[in-house]
């Protein structure tokens, strides 16, 4: 299980200032390793794929937290790399303005699937406190697969701070296939194709010199999640 805490950034910016950017991240950051092993499926260049499955009550609470505005808001998925999909990620994300806990359980393909699948007896048979939690608001407040996101990222980081900074390209998905382990899982542009997604994640606070690079091109606040963006369709909501 992995414990992450941090304050974390997100900004929209086009194309062109995302290669200005990351030619001048390159020379002061390092890539991260999946960044070096890993080349992307639909874009040039180094990078891995992402998909994520997000999870949501009956009522689209954590939906609805996001887009009202609530300080206090969580988010429930299951991540893999599609580089390796032997494995997922079972995560919770709690955030409360721009600083973020992120708590990280390894699951097996298997044990993934299962879930998707709607069987959370899983989470119980492992019995893990983390996971049990897990399971509690799972039923509770009746979460079931909502959304799929996939999307391209180039990663860099710096061991200051645990500086980390991402570039999220290609961000696609779907509403009605939840199989995040399908290689050819059929999937719509959820955001303009020339417009990616820069996130900067930190402990503490941001050096001087990455502040500064960052400063010198055009970019935008995000003001919503790619969850959010995934349902744009089934809530017939407009960003």
């Amino acid at each position: 299980m992995q414990h992450v805490s941090r304050e974390e950034h997100k900004y929209v910016m086009t194309v062109e200032a995302y290669y200005r950017l990351r030619h001048l991240i390159s020379q002061v950051m390092v890539r991260d390793r999946n960044s070096e092993q890993n080349s992307y499926r639909y874009s040039k260049g180094t990078g891995y794929t992402i998909r994520s499955l997000y999870f949501d009550s009956i009522d689209d609470r954590d939906f609805h937290e996001k887009i009202e505005g609530i300080e206090l808001r969580r988010k429930c998925r299951l991540r893999t790399y599609m580089h390796d999909p032997s494995f997922c990620m079972l995560e919770i994300k709690k955030k409360q303005g721009y600083h973020q806990k992120k708590t990280s359980f390894r699951l097996t393909r298997e044990q993934g699937e299962r879930l998707i699948q709607g069987d959370y007896a899983l989470l119980l048979e492992l019995n893990h406190p983390f996971l049990l939690d897990v399971y509690q608001m799972m039923t509770q407040h009746v979460y079931r697969p909502k959304s799929v996101v996939t999307y391209e990222r180039d990663a860099f980081i710096a061991k200051e701070n645990k500086i980390r900074i991402t570039f999220d390209q290609a961000i696609r998905g779907s509403e009605s296939n939840f199989n995040i382990f399908d290689e050819n899982l059929v999937e719509h542009d959820f955001m303009d194709p020339y417009n990616v997604v820069l996130e900067v994640k930190y402990n503490g606070f941001l050096l001087q010199y990455i502040k500064d690079l960052l400063m010198s091109v055009e970019k935008d606040q995000l003001s919503v999640s790619k969850y959010c963006l995934s349902r744009r369709i089934s809530k017939h909501y407009i960003f």
